[in-house]
């Protein structure tokens, strides 16, 4: 299991808006929350459940849509191909997740799960893509990607709106992760 302190020391060693800086600082943000999640109860459980799907949403299409372009030039094209597929496999789980009540027996050994493979995930990026992008793009081409990875997760609500209850049927309209995903697509798309 990664460790959000180590993914922040990482981060502030590269300078502020650096793409890779913003997506170590997202790991770490990723690994509280789903630590959060597991710790809590009620309607503390269901914010930090949202909160994770949002920035869930952000990441993984930012990822997608800004760092893979340029990592299948600069790492390959089987690894952009790789960290793609275990993204849209996460997707799923998680669409899957969605469906369930925080409160069945079932929801926390699948959560544990899905965080497991988000955390390989995670690993594989930093390992694999991170060090390539940093030592093939110049700092301008990273604050650049930086830029549009930022614009998508100003886009998306970090936590609920307060006078929606979370369970309920207006907060799943509003919030699923497929729309969630979208409004980071079309941010991105602005930014760019």
């Amino acid at each position: 299991m990664g460790d959000a302190a180590e993914d922040l020391a990482k981060a502030q060693a590269l300078p502020e808006g650096d793409v890779i800086r913003v997506l170590l600082e997202q790991h770490a943000q990723i690994r509280d929350l789903f630590t959060q999640v597991k710790s809590s109860e009620g309607e503390t459980k269901h914010h930090a459940f949202d909160s994770l799907r949002a920035l869930l949403a952000v990441h993984e299409t930012a990822e997608e849509m800004v760092l893979r372009p340029v990592s299948e030039k600069v790492a390959g094209e089987g690894v952009a191909k790789a960290r793609n597929d275990e993204e849209a496999e996460a997707n799923e789980f998680l669409a899957h997740l969605e469906k369930m009540s925080l409160e069945d027996p079932d929801f926390a050994a699948q959560f544990a799960a899905f965080e497991e493979a988000v955390d390989k995930h995670a690993e594989a990026e930093e390992s694999d893509e991170f060090p390539r992008i940093i030592s093939t793009c110049d700092e301008e081409q990273r604050q650049k990607m930086g830029r549009k990875i930022k614009a998508a997760e100003a886009t998306a609500p970090t936590h609920p709106h307060p006078a929606v209850e979370p369970s309920s049927m207006q907060q799943k309209m509003v919030g699923p992760f497929a729309a969630l995903v979208d409004r980071a697509k079309d941010a991105i798309a602005k930014a760019g």
